[in-house]
Formats: structure tokens, C-alpha cells, sequence
């Protein structure tokens, strides 16, 4: 069956590329942006309870606040397109309890399905050293989580894939879901879709964790025309505190509203405040052109004019490419 739904639907669906990209906005916490695809999740065809699903599954990876700030985001969706008139459907119910004798051992049996091999008692490694955790993953996450069939098993794993794509630190895990998900039906085509969509929630980075997993070429962090650039401004003395508030404002915007702002970090010299620096970085030219007419610059530029006494905009090239993509990652 699942050899006949990969030669029919050799991408990702609409609802699955919901899946993906609601779940890797809620690993990393973007909720404004996981708002928006909660909505193009509804209308793509998710119901109300498999996207609950998708929220509470998703707690056993990214953590209890990731996933109950995800759910009181869904929840005011679902408010506001009931205001609106929208009547989504709820879907096929969520099974609360789950009353086997037995929870290690059907959770035992749901992983020795995804993984394709023999499960031991404990785990070997993790499970003999703490017990308890590997009680939990079996008891809880592998039985009371998994035996809903609101979800796949193949949705499932799009969903975990895709949380451990978006987080650093745990290629380990991925790479082990990654083979569960091939397992479930999902195609290294699906993959490489789904690494594309985590490079447009997350970054180019987290997309690369799943590429070099499945042995496919990496997206360049550093493009060769991306733009680095030092604008050396001096205020008019008068004008400075209305300057700095609105280059602040604008400064925030950019970096906020548009993906192919990397940095705009302005600072002032110490012994004279009204030199103005402010560091650049643009993904590439069309993003450096794109800014220019957004309004939020288009406000700064037209509003600031009487108050610069002059500017020089100073291009620079980077010595370390590689070292670069770190930038302001400690903060």
C-alpha cells in the first residue's frame, strides 16, 4: 500500500506540507508565523484534531512550553475563524485513555514496527542507565501518544522529522526518524520537499541537517552575492534622539518582516554619539533591492533626510565565510 500511495503521490500533499511546517514553527517557537500556516493548515484540509495532535505529540520533542504556547495559538485561530464564520471540522475523535494491561510492551511492539528491528528490555545504553526515561518513551510516547489514529504512523514521523529538523543539536535523533519515517512510506523525494520547506520556516542551515542525512547536496549558507555593508552616518546634534528612535523602529522591522535581512545592527561611537554605524547583511541583491522599497524604509529614508550631515556606505567582503554563519548565534 504504501509502495502504491509513493508511486501516485510523489510529494507532499498540502496537508502534509502543513504538517511540516507547523510543526518546525513550533519547535522553534515562532508563533506569529505558526499562526499564519495554522490557518493554511485548516484550509488545506487538516481537521481541528489532527492538528491538536500534531501539538501535543509534539511536547514529547521541543518540550511542554513550545507545545502549550502552540495550542493556546490554535486556540485563538479557531476563535477567530468561528468570528469569521468559518465551521472547521473537528475530525475523527482523539482517544483520551488507554487501558492495556501492558503500556511498555505496545510501546514496545509500535517501535519494533518503525524501527523494522527487535526492541530489548530496557534499551540498550540509555535504557539500562535511567530506566525511568525508558519507561517514559515506551509507556507514554510510543503507546499513550501513538495509539490515537488521528494521525499515521507516516504523519507521525513527518511530524518528528520535521521538530528535530528545525532544532540543533540532535542529528542523532533525526537521522534514527528519518529511517522510521522511510519505514512508514516517506520518500527521500518527500524528504528532500520537506528539507526545502524547513529551509523556508527555519533557515538554510537546520534544511542542511536533513540533506546531508539523506546524501543530498547542501545549500551554500554564504551565497557569493550576498551583501555585507558598513554605512559610517553623522546626525545633526539636534536631531540624534529622533534619529535613534527611528532607526530603531526600522532597523526592527527588517529584521523582523524580511527573510533576506540577516542583520542590521546599528550602534553609535561611545566618544561621540552622533556617529552612527550600522552593520548590513543581506542575503543576496535582490533582497538588498527588495528592502529598499519596502515602507518601513521607504518611512526612515524620507524622514530622516534633514537629519544626516553625511553618509558613506562602505562594502565589504568576508575573510571567513564559514565562521560567518555563526554571527550573533551566542546572543
Amino acid at each position: 500500500m504504501n509502495a502504491q500511495e509513493n508511486k501516485f503521490n510523489p510529494h507532499l500533499n498540502a496537508g502534509e506540507q502543513s504538517l511540516v511546517k507547523i510543526s518546525s514553527l513550533t519547535a522553534i517557537g515562532n508563533l506569529e508565523a505558526l499562526k499564519i500556516q495554522l490557518n493554511a493548515g485548516l484550509d488545506s484540509g487538516l481537521t481541528i484534531n489532527e492538528i491538536k495532535e500534531v501539538l501535543v505529540q509534539l511536547y514529547a520533542y521541543c518540550g511542554f512550553p513550545r507545545s502549550l504556547n502552540a495550542i493556546n495559538t490554535f486556540r485563538t485561530v479557531l476563535d477567530e475563524r468561528k468570528s469569521n464564520g468559518i465551521n472547521d471540522i473537528e475530525g475523527k475523535k482523539i482517544i483520551i485513555e488507554n487501558n492495556v494491561v501492558d503500556r511498555y510492551e505496545q510501546g514496545r511492539k509500535t517501535l519494533e514496527e518503525l524501527t523494522k528491528t527487535p526492541q530489548s528490555k530496557p534499551a540498550q545504553g540509555f535504557g539500562e542507565f535511567a530506566p525511568r526515561i525508558d519507561a517514559f518513551l515506551k509507556e507514554h510516547l510510543f503507546a499513550d501518544i501513538f495509539v490515537s489514529d488521528v494521525l499515521t504512523y507516516k504523519q507521525r514521523e513527518l511530524v518528528t522529522i520535521s521538530a528535530l529538523a528545525s532544532l540543533d543539536g540532535v542529528e542523532g535523533q533525526l537521522q534514527s526518524h528519518i529511517s522510521m519515517g522511510k519505514n512508514t512510506g516517506i520518500t527521500e523525494d518527500q524528504l528532500t520537499q520537506l528539507a526545502d520547506l524547513i529551509q523556508e520556516s527555519v533557515n538554510k542551515t537546520q534544511a542542511n541537517t536533513v540533506r546531508k542525512i539523506i546524501g543530498k547536496p547542501l545549500v551554500p549558507i554564504i551565497e557569493n552575492d550576498m551583501m555585507v555593508r558598513i554605512s559610517e552616518i553623522e546626525i545633526v546634534p539636534e536631531f540624534l534622539e529622533e534619529y535613534n528612535s527611528i532607526l530603531k523602529e526600522e532597523a526592527s522591522a527588517s529584521v523582523k518582516l524580511e527573510k533576506g535581512v540577516i542583520a542590521i545592527f546599528p550602534m553609535y561611537q561611545k566618544e561621540n554619539p552622533g556617529q552612527i554605524r550600522i552593520v548590513e547583511i543581506y542575503a543576496d541583491k535582490e533582497a538588498y533591492q527588495f528592502h529598499l522599497q519596502t515602507p518601513h524604509f521607504q518611512h526612515y529614508k524620507t524622514s530622516t533626510l534633514k537629519m544626516v550631515k553625511s553618509l558613506k556606505l562602505v562594502d565589504m567582503e568576508s575573510l571567513d565565510k564559514e565562521t560567518m554563519s555563526r554571527i550573533f548565534e551566542k546572543l
